[in-house]
């Protein structure tokens, strides 16, 4: 009949709870407003079976949903002490291509906490806008001000990485149109392209890089070749990649770059 709408299939709250774990894990995030209208159920039901699939820790309550909480991730501090020397390097050489009165993305991760040193001991940048999600990193690039503008997203706090997430994380992008969008991930292949292994940081990681100009990609050795569950994009979204040649696999390293992306080794 015209003008009648289909009410959502009710199904039992065990399905209904295993269908929501899927979602998260595919989606990397999902907002009770969402599932409500999805499922036919009450607010009320929806944060009941959120806060019980959060009992076996792969899934996180924030405010308004959950989010997906990878097992395997090391945490910030845990990932600085893991190839430091070549991270260090990788830092150095992206830092190279910032130039005064440029506006940079700066995403978070240990790799790009080096970029973010780096950042901070060159003293003839100035008039640099920074836009970065990590808290880890505005301080570092703290003693910049008031030389460089250091300015940090809102969202949701990952605590193990100091990041800030969806919900409310990617709001500020929408606003801005950067020189270069600095990013780390945790895979980079010549045929699946820039992945990474956390999905909420993902979502965030692919509007950063439709908001610049040009995107550099700054992944240590140890992602070449590797893909992981979130997709950020395509090899030709990126403009560069750096990373270093001691760690990588060659013939991976080899495929990434006949696809005619810049690649820098350090």
């Amino acid at each position: 009949m015209r003008g009648v709408t289909a009410r959502p299939e009710i199904v039992p709250a065990d399905v209904r709870r295993a269908r929501i774990r899927a979602e998260v894990r595919a989606r990397g995030y999902v907002r009770v407003s969402e599932l409500t209208g999805e499922y036919g159920v009450s607010e009320v039901t929806i944060r009941s079976d959120l806060d019980t699939l959060c009992r076996d820790e792969e899934i996180s309550r924030v405010h308004g949903g959950a989010m997906y909480r990878a097992a395997t991730e090391p945490s910030y501090e845990e990932s600085l002490v893991t190839h430091a020397d070549a991270k260090r390097r990788i830092g150095e050489q992206a830092a190279a291509r910032i130039h005064s009165g440029d506006t940079v993305i700066l995403d978070v991760g240990s790799t790009l906490g080096a970029v973010a040193e780096a950042i901070a001991s060159r003293r003839d940048l100035r008039d640099v806008t920074i836009l970065t999600n990590s808290l880890s990193h505005a301080l570092t690039l703290e003693p910049t001000v008031p030389r460089n503008t250091v300015i940090v997203t809102g969202g949701t706090l990952r605590p193990r990485q100091h990041s800030l997430v969806e919900p409310y994380a990617s709001g500020l992008f929408s606003n801005i149109h950067a020189d270069v969008a600095i990013i780390g991930c945790t895979g980079v292949d010549a045929a699946t392209g820039i992945t990474n292994v956390n999905l909420p940081e993902t979502e965030l990681k692919r509007v950063m890089v439709a908001a610049a100009r040009h995107v550099i990609v700054a992944a240590d050795g140890t992602k070449i070749g590797r893909v992981d569950s979130g997709i950020i994009g395509p090899l030709e979204d990126a403009t560069a990649l750096i990373t270093d040649s001691e760690t990588a696999d060659p013939a991976a390293l080899a495929a990434i770059a006949a696809t005619g992306i810049e690649v820098i080794t350090t």
